[in-house]
């Protein structure tokens, strides 16, 4: 199948996506309004992504002193992408969007992560404008927001510090007022930032006029000390040049200055910086410290900054299933082209025989089938999410609140899950290629150099299970998990009644329950330490549970359209799900194992003994 058979199979029969147009903000769309947004991107991606995708990868950003050099493609497929529509695709018509769902935006944007994610650094400008349309003034949204959904400006999100990292409590940067009357400029109460921010994506380029940072920093208190943990921090908009209120730029330059560019293991077509705030390299009105404009009420940025953090995980998730949907196919073109070894019969092989091509042997097989499990799977997955949203935005009062719970619960997953099993996907299908997969004549071990990021990106690894463990599951007395169980069962009972899917529901009820059961053993003494000490396991079975269900009601589903599995997609999304259960699901019971039993081995290991 390809990737568009999957997407077209994926939003409609399976999501329903073309039922949103009953809501009233989706009213003017229809299969074909979504469809031709689908072709649109398919082709941008195919023209101007796709064939420059090893070129970014040999020729990084190159920085001389003044400023970042980029190649030609990739401001010719930034300049596709902001003309297409894309960058503003979810937003109101009178701003000059399309009213699209998030998940059929979502859908779109998967071909250019599948292309070339290397280029595409413009998600970020879109989750940087959405949360300033969330949470910024009016004026804020104009100026700011709308010219990055134009593609006039890009956006950038500042988190990370040199001696920080993920420790966002230990935030260093500060803000203070700029002088009298600082809380009268009408783009927003104005401070001065100083400190140093680190692994800012697109931090510094040349693709668009103007690039807007979103920083956060801590404002001090009448004794000049900043409040400890993330209650202080504030959120402020930093732009890159100084502008007006009408939006235009004034031709000065704030003091933002990049200190340096982070050569990468993969994404070597995106810049990432280190980003110095306020140390007096373009003083603006003559002093030192960059300006910037406070975003909702001080000591509550963070609360802001989620906002993009959230769809960015989303995102995240999105990137690292389609770079191992790309190994996939790559895996799948050479299998079916290569020829090696012989079928072994009752005699033995036959020496003089032809050579089969390798999809025929079976450990071949095993490989291209966990691919296409782990980011099929995926996929369907973030579309799920995405499908979510859509209605915690647009649904009924019960339906938003229904989503909203889900994701709170699902996010982790969907952010860790493919980042590490699609990984996983690449690395596998680097040994289709055999010794080939190994060298730069074939795309699939940047795909996997690519990849390895993702597991890092946006909350490691370590972060998401903790947050999935220690809040996600117990928040609001397991009112989320309570409801995804309840999803799950109603799979679980529909696919009893379907003969090539009983068993298979059968063992997700059992998974269900160890799940459960492993929740609660966890937090049976009350102790954080404890309970967490095997987070990430937790996380994983969790993960490959919730993704059998996904694969369950995915085959459900292709059965209800095709009973007698007649088609070969319906036989690739059964057999897929057939091989998940007897595969994959199984490997949760040694995950739950050490869950259940507070197992203390990695927490208690004596520091001397490694």
């Amino acid at each position: 199948m390809t990737l568009r058979t999957t997407l077209d199979f994926l939003l409609h029969d399976w999501l329903d996506t073309t039922g949103l147009t009953s809501h009233e903000r989706f009213a003017d769309h229809n299969r074909e309004t979504f469809g031709a947004v689908l072709d649109t991107c398919e082709r941008i991606a195919r023209e101007k992504y796709a064939p420059f995708n090893r070129l970014v990868d040999t020729q990084e950003p190159h920085f001389d002193g003044e400023k970042v050099t980029l190649p030609q493609a990739t401001y010719d497929a930034f300049k596709a992408y902001a003309e297409s529509g894309m960058l503003s695709a979810a937003q109101d018509y009178d701003i000059g969007g399309m009213q699209l769902p998030y998940s059929v935006e979502a859908a779109a944007n998967a071909f250019f992560a599948c292309a070339s994610v290397s280029i595409g650094s413009s998600l970020l400008s879109v989750g940087n404008a959405n949360l300033l349309m969330a949470h910024g003034t009016e004026l804020q949204k104009q100026v700011f927001a709308h010219n990055e959904f134009s593609g006039r400006w890009a956006g950038t999100m500042c988190l990370s510090e040199p001696q920080a990292g993920s420790s966002l409590s230990d935030v260093a940067t500060r803000a203070v007022p700029d002088g009298e009357g600082f809380e009268s400029d009408p783009l927003g109460a104005r401070y001065r930032l100083r400190g140093n921010k680190m692994w800012i994506s697109s931090g510094e380029h040349e693709l668009t006029e103007n690039i807007v940072h979103l920083v956060l920093a801590k404002i001090p208190d009448a004794d000049g000390k900043l409040v400890p943990g993330t209650r202080g921090i504030s959120l402020f908009i930093v732009p890159k040049k100084m502008v007006s209120a009408q939006g235009e730029l004034t031709g000065v330059r704030n003091d933002v200055a990049l200190a340096g560019l982070n050569h990468k293991l993969g994404w070597r077509g995106t810049t990432n910086t280190l980003l110095n705030f306020g140390e007096g390299k373009f003083p603006v009105d003559g002093h030192a410290g960059a300006v910037g404009y406070l975003v909702g009420q001080p000591g509550k940025g963070l609360a802001c900054m989620f906002h993009m953090m959230n769809e960015a995980r989303i995102g995240v998730g999105i990137a690292a299933t389609m770079l191992g949907m790309a190994g996939y196919y790559a895996s799948l073109d050479y299998a079916k082209n290569r020829p090696q070894g012989r079928p072994i019969t009752g005699a033995g092989k036959d020496a003089v025989a032809p050579q089969t091509r390798i999809i025929e042997h079976a450990d071949v097989k095993r490989m291209l089938l966990t691919q296409k499990a782990y980011c099929e799977g995926a996929l369907a997955l973030e579309l799920y999410c995405a499908r979510l949203i859509d209605e915690q935005h647009t649904g009924t009062a019960q339906d938003a609140e229904e989503a909203r719970l889900l994701l709170e619960v699902l996010t982790p997953i969907a952010k860790s899950w493919p980042s590490e099993w699609c990984l996983e996907a690449n690395s596998l299908a680097i040994q289709v290629h055999g010794g080939y997969g190994y060298t730069r004549d074939f795309p699939v071990e940047q795909y996997w150099r690519d990849n390895r990021l993702n597991m890092i990106h946006e909350g490691t690894h370590g972060i998401q299970a903790m947050d999935l463990l220690g809040r996600k599951v117990l928040m609001e007395e397991g009112k989320g998990l309570t409801l995804l169980s309840h999803r799950i069962m109603a799979t679980v009972n529909r696919c009893n009644g379907i003969p090539a899917l009983a068993p298979h529901a059968k063992a997700l009820a059992r998974a269900l329950q160890d799940v459960g059961v492993a929740t609660q053993k966890a937090w049976s003494t009350g102790v954080p330490g404890e309970a967490l000490a095997n987070a990430v396991p937790y996380m994983q079975a969790f993960g490959h549970t919730v993704l059998a269900w996904i694969w369950l009601d995915v085959a459900g589903c292709a059965l209800d359209n095709d009973p007698q599995q007649e088609s070969l997609e319906t036989q690739g999304h059964v057999g897929c799900a057939r091989f998940f259960f007897h595969y994959e699901l199984p490997k949760i019971n040694a995950w739950l194992g050490v869950v259940q039993s507070r197992d203390m081995t990695c927490a208690t290991f004596p520091e001397g003994a490694f």
